[in-house]
């Protein structure tokens, strides 16, 4: 664990309990709305421990990393790049899950387009994506009143089934409840964060919704032939459903990895096979 910072506030980091080794690619990770570094704790620490070095990061305003938060998503994607020069890192590979997925998406768009000196982007894995992703009126308007109700929505629609499978993570596990108490813990957090209109969870559902060059985008990252696309889908996702990935995908020319059992919390779902295709992808 460690604060890195690209601009004047810190921003925390997890690093998969290892500490970063010379000569070993960088892979960063980029979570969701609402969200914090946590969702991405057993694929980072995996390959921490298989020849990586992993950032795991909490965006500004969210978990450990003070505001304000970002204003939209093209300044999330500057931002990103920023950090990692500000680290040093000359590439990169980018894992984003659904707000994410489009941080590393203009990320990787932004550095296909800027100077030899920006960072270059290796592979760009959006997971549980769509673009454009728009939020409805009704969604958006309840999050800006009544967060707490629009969670309770949110993570009902987030996930497939009402229970894991056995083991999964352990005995006992409640996938919505976990999920619940997350956003509601980063919520609590983010109170008084500069930058909101209403507050955090409305905030980021307005970035998704507001992002209008994302095909743009994924043009700009096939164009430069830099980087390897994938895209990884959940059968079951509600939310970000997989034929609203189909056009960034033909665009990015990726690879599309789709799972069965998971929705839209693909992370807590299924973590094994998120694991497996993320090692497919970042292999290939």
């Amino acid at each position: 664990m460690q604060l890195l910072q690209p601009d004047a506030a810190p921003v925390y980091a997890y690093t998969g309990a290892r500490a970063p080794r010379p000569g070993q690619p960088w892979l960063v990770f980029v979570h969701g709305a609402l969200n914090d570094h946590c969702v991405w704790t057993f694929p980072a620490r995996w390959f921490a421990h298989h020849g990586w070095n992993v950032l795991a990061l909490d965006l500004p305003g969210h978990g450990s990393s003070p505001g304000p938060v970002l204003p939209d998503i093209e300044s999330a994607g500057a931002w990103l790049l920023r950090l990692l020069a500000a680290q040093g890192i000359a590439s990169a590979s980018l894992v984003g899950h659904s707000m994410g997925s489009l941080i590393a998406l203009e990320a990787a768009a932004q550095a296909a387009t800027q100077a030899a000196a920006a960072p270059a982007v290796d592979h760009l894995v959006m997971v549980g994506t769509a673009v454009p992703m728009p939020v409805s009126d009704a969604l958006l308007a309840t999050a800006a009143r009544d967060p707490l109700k629009a969670i309770d929505m949110v993570v009902a629609f987030a996930h497939a089934r009402l229970a894991g499978e056995p083991g999964n993570p352990g005995p006992g596990t409640w996938h919505q409840g976990a999920s619940r108490q997350l956003c509601r813990r980063i919520l609590e957090r983010s109170a008084g964060v500069a930058g909101l209109e209403h507050n955090l969870f409305h905030h980021d559902f307005s970035l998704c919704n507001r992002y209008a060059r994302g095909l743009e985008a994924a043009d700009a990252v096939a164009a430069a032939g830099r980087t390897r696309s994938h895209l990884l889908l959940a059968r079951r996702d509600r939310m970000t459903l997989p034929k609203a990935a189909a056009e960034v995908g033909r665009r990015l020319g990726a690879q599309t990895h789709l799972l069965d059992l998971p929705g839209h919390d693909l992370m807590q779902e299924d973590p094994e096979g998120l694991l497996q295709a993320l090692r497919d992808a970042l292999t290939a």
